[in-house]
Formats: C-alpha cells, structure tokens, sequence
C-alpha cells in the first residue's frame, strides 16, 4: 500500500476538525486506505501530537507505518512519529521506505543546491531517517541481517554530505548502533557536529519485536564478522569522503611541526586549528570517526589490509558491488583511499597530538612511490588530484614522515625510481586545489630530488623541468632546487655538476632563454606574457643575483655566461618591466585587478636584474 497524495505541508480543515478526523476516522472505523487518504489531507506541524499518540497502537503502525514515512519526512517536528513507526512498525517494510525517502532527499537536495533552506531540510531529514534506521535494524530478526545491513550502507552512503557536520555525527551513531558499540553520543559541546533528536535517547525497552519473526529465528554464525567488515569498509568510505570534504590542513601542520624555525607566528597553521572553533570542531569529528574505526577493529595498519592497500587494485566504491553473502569477509573490500587516509591520519595524530596509534612499514622508495603512482593512475591526474585533495594530502603526510624517519630507500630500491617519483610529486603540486597544500608537495619533490644518490639524475630532472614543464611556479621550484643543489655541493665539498660549471652550463639556456623577441610585442602581449611567467623569472632573479654578485659561486659561471645573459635575457626583460609598468600606472591594459601586485612584482624584478654584475 503508497498512499502518498494529500496536502504534506497544510491541512483542508481548521485544526480541531482535523485532530477530530484523526480520532474518529480510525480503523476499525474505515479501512487503512481510506486513513492515509485522510492523514495526507491533514497533515500539518499542529496535528503531529496527535498522529504520534494514535501511532502508540503497534498493530495499526504495523500496517500503516511504512506509508507514513513518505509523508511524515517533509514535515517539519515530524520526528517522534517517525520514531514511532520505528519501534513499532514492520521493520522489513519500514527499512525499504526509509531508504527510498534517503534516496529522494538527496535527489531533491541536489536540484536546489543554492537553496540553503533546502540544505537544511536536506540535513535534518537524513539525521533522522538515520535515526530510524538505528532503531529498526536493531529489531530486525533474521538469519542473515548482513544482507539488510549492506543495502542500508549502500543507500547512506548514496545519500551522504561530508561537508554537513551534523550529517557525519549521524553516520557515526549508526555504525555504532549497527556494531553494537555502546560508546556515548558525541559531546553536546560541539554544537556544530551534534543536533539533540529523539532518536537520541530511544529506549529499546519501547520497540515492538519483528512481527515476521520466526521465534527459532537466530543469525547465522557467520553473521558477526560479516556485518562487522561491511561496517569497516562503509567507515572507510565515510573517512575518506569527510577528509576530501573538509580541508584538514594536515600537511601543512606536520610540516610546520617539523619545522618551528620557518613559521611566522601570524600565519601558524597549526595556532590556527588550537584557536579558532570551526577548525576545532572540524578535527574533532575526523578524531570521532577514527575512534569509530577503532571500535569496529581498525586500529593497526594490519586490520587494513596492508598488502592489498599497497599492492592490489585500488577500490574506490567498495559497497557498490553486489554482496556476495557466501564469500564471507574477504570478499568484503575496504576503501583503498579511505584506508590511506585513515594511515595518514594515524601519522599526523602521532606526531602532532602525541596520539598512540600503530606505525606503517615502508620506505618512499621504492614503497611510497608505489602508492602515489597508483593513487594518480595515468589517465587524468587532474581531475583526480582535484576530486580527492583529502586523499592526496594524506599520502604527502606518509610521505614527509618517512622523510623525517629516515625512511627514503627500502631494500628494493633503485636510482632510476627518483625521476618518476619527483614526477608523481610535482602532479599534486601543479593540480591539489589548496595553496598550503602545493607547498607540501612542492617541499616533498624537493627533499625526493635532493636524496636522489645520483647527481646526473638530479641534473636531468632540474633540466627535464625547465625544459618541458608548462608550470610557470614549478619551473620556479626547479630554480630554487637548482640554487639549494649548488649550496649543497658547496657545504658538504661534493664534486658534482652542482659544485662546479657543468650544471649552469648545461641548463643556462633554458635558466636565461633568449627574451628579444619581447622588443616586437605589444603591451597587451606583454602583460599575459608576464601574467604567465612571472613566478619563475622572479626567481631567475633571485637566483641570477646570488649567482652573479657573490663570491660564493664564481667557480660555477661558464666563460662569457654574463654578457650573454645581459644580452639575450636581462636588457629584454628589463625594458619590457619598464613599458609594462607605464602601461599599469596610465590603465592602458586591463590587468584584472591585480594591477597592484603586479607593480610590486616587476620593482622586484627590476632591483635583482639591475644590480647584475655582468
């Protein structure tokens, strides 16, 4: 029986009328058709109090709960009927509406995005029908509850919003409901993670048994593991949707952490998530759903699976393939990105919050390496960096742990893994949507270049970067890599390309190309020129005044390298600053409003290039 027809949101007659209808309208006065066809047209927020004391008449709600679902979830304060049907009603009935309601919430969400009334309705709507499934899986009474058990993930997982925190603490209270775990509600105090429900505080003592219940009825043995690993590979799923929703800033905390003497105190990441409270909150759901994690048996990197994580095919829908009740645990996957991120984390919390959490057994090279190549793949890098940052961030944290730890070459490691290795890097860098982020990656490529053991690789990759990469800030890095490389040869007395005239004479045509064609061109050419490329040319200059006008590395300038690079390189672009700069000042060009940072830039520019010692 559907009877979905009706006013959802109103009522036809005054309010006493309607509760009056209610009462007498009642079966055995007419039959439950005709009584959802009356509840429909009276629905409203006022006769709420009544509908839920007619649904304390468990036979009734058994026959007409189900219907009610539809109904009831639009209606605003509609949450202790749905309660009652819960406790009482046909729990394999009322499980299908309440997923077929999740499925529809979602829908209708998603065509009113902009709509923040929408979102609301949205978020509270599946608070509570998560509510409802708490209750009704745990009445239900059959041999395999695991197969009920994976529609319903399934189903939230469809329906779920990791950037709505109220969404996620209601995630975290149906697996431990699911689990069994007893654990306490989260802490009210996080007002922004928590919403007080009548599902709350549900009184199992309340709820109606299973109607269609065989009184032998028991799962089969098999039943608790098998529900224990689809709730294992549904929190991975979960972990790893929250991480990339969230902008947890792990990277750049632990780079901090490692690194005291580089912060500015006004710009301290990790100040920032100790003072400010949305940030506070934040962490402390991805510190709720580990816990979570933890409860249900992920604790220790070998609960994940390590060798399938590392090695096998990366899952990204693990719930979305067909249950295969006889295949048993194993042939339940747990999330490959969910189950790095949770390793990310366990790293992060360990050495950030002093947390106890288990250590993973790997080196960057060859093992690290092997992972970040899998997680990018080879079709789209973009677009996969882009739709996972959470996922990316968490391998740069594993990353700049076995930096820290000493950890750069396993047993299998080989020279020729450096260069690819830099390569997958420099992926996250170019595309990871987060600024702070890049920067992680960035220093990470440059400490994987820098451990390199051979010194001509180093050079082919600075090369291979200035030569073909089309990322202006990159092709910066290569310069900065390049100038540490020198300082490095230099301090430990190594005898390398970098510690004498090879390197800059290999790369001087690519670090000072010729730039006279700049002469010929426009303003408006100049500017998306400068627009383009100003990231490395101000660290040309950078570089070009350390090179040139200090003492330290006259041994590294090939004969006749000034002249040629003042011609070629350094007068053209100095008059091209000079007519990009008038332009600026008179408004000849639209510079998008960046105009000022612009100025700022070529005065930069001009001061390093100008003071050459050429």
């Amino acid at each position: 029986m559907d009877v979905s027809g009706g006013s959802q949101t109103g009522m036809t007659t005054t309010n006493p009328d309607a509760v009056q209808a209610l009462w007498e309208s009642k079966p055995p006065a007419t039959d439950a058709f005709t009584y959802l066809t009356i509840i429909g047209e009276v629905l409203s927020p006022e006769v709420l109090p009544t509908l839920h004391e007619i649904l304390q008449d468990a036979q009734l709600t058994q026959e007409i709960g189900w219907d009610l679902v539809g109904m009831l979830v639009p209606v605003k304060g509609s949450e202790q009927c749905l309660r009652a049907i819960a406790q009482l009603g046909n729990p394999r009935e009322v499980i299908l509406k309440v997923l077929e309601a999740l499925a529809q919430a979602v829908e209708k969400s998603d065509e009113n995005d902009d709509d923040e009334e929408e979102k609301d309705t949205a978020t509270r709507t599946f608070v509570a029908l998560l509510g409802m499934l708490s209750i009704l899986h745990s009445r239900l009474k059959v041999r395999h509850p695991s197969r009920f058990i994976h529609s319903t993930l399934q189903a939230v997982l469809r329906a779920y919003r990791p950037h709505e925190p109220e969404m996620t603490a209601a995630v975290i209270s149906l697996v431990r409901a699911l689990s069994g775990e007893k654990r306490p509600p989260l802490p009210t105090r996080q007002s922004s993670t928590t919403r007080d429900t009548p599902f709350t505080h549900t009184d199992p003592s309340e709820n109606a048994p299973d109607p269609e219940a065989m009184q032998t009825e028991e799962p089969a043995s098999s039943e608790p593991a098998l529900i224990k690993r689809l709730l294992q590979s549904f929190l991975t799923c979960v972990f790893e949707a929250y991480v990339n929703a969230s902008s947890l800033e792990w990277g750049p905390r632990l780079l901090e952490f490692y690194n005291p003497e580089k912060v500015v105190f006004r710009k301290s990441v990790l100040r920032a998530f100790k003072d400010d409270d949305t940030l506070r909150a934040r962490d402390a759901l991805a510190g709720q759903l580990v816990a979570t994690a933890r409860d249900i048996g992920l604790s220790t990197v070998e609960s994940l699976a390590p060798q399938d994580i590392s090695e096998g095919p990366v899952v990204v829908e693990p719930l979305a393939e067909e249950f295969n009740h006889s295949a048993g645990p194993d042939g339940i996957a747990l999330s490959t990105g969910g189950a790095w991120c949770l390793i990310g984390y366990w790293i992060f919390a360990r050495e950030v919050l002093d947390a106890d959490h288990d250590q993973i057994q790997m080196s960057m090279v060859p093992d690290h390496l092997h992972v970040v190549r899998r997680f990018i793949g080879e079709d789209d890098p973009e677009r996969q960096i882009s739709k996972n940052p959470g996922t990316a961030e968490a391998l740069l944290v594993i990353g700049l742990w076995l930096d820290h730890a000493k950890r750069v070459a396993g047993g299998r490691a080989e020279a020729s893994d450096f260069m690819p290795y830099h390569h997958q890097l420099t992926l996250i860098s170019v595309f990871h949507p987060s600024l702070s982020v890049r920067n992680v990656a960035t220093t990470l490529a440059g400490i994987v270049l820098h451990s390199d053991p051979d010194p001509q690789d180093r050079l082919k990759i600075l090369e291979d970067l200035l030569e073909n990469c089309i990322f202006s800030a990159l092709q910066a890095s290569a310069v900065s890599w390049l100038r540490e490389e020198m300082v490095l040869a230099q301090t430990t007395k190594a005898s390398n390309p970098f510690s004498n005239k090879e390197a800059i004479d290999a790369l001087q045509h690519l670090l000072f190309p010729d730039l006279t064609q700049l002469n010929e061109e426009d303003v408006p050419e100049l500017w998306d020129f400068w627009a383009r490329n100003h990231p490395y040319h101000l660290q040309v200059a950078s570089f070009a005044y350390l090179l040139f006008n200090g003492e330290d590395f006259k041994g590294n300038i090939p004969e006749g390298l000034g002249p040629a690079v003042r011609d070629r390189y350094v007068q053209p672009l100095l008059e091209a600053g000079r007519r990009l700069r008038k332009a600026l000042e008179n408004k000849e060009i639209d510079d998008m409003g960046m105009g000022t940072e612009a100025l700022m830039q070529l005065d930069i520019a001009a001061h390093h290039l100008g003071a050459l010692k050429l």
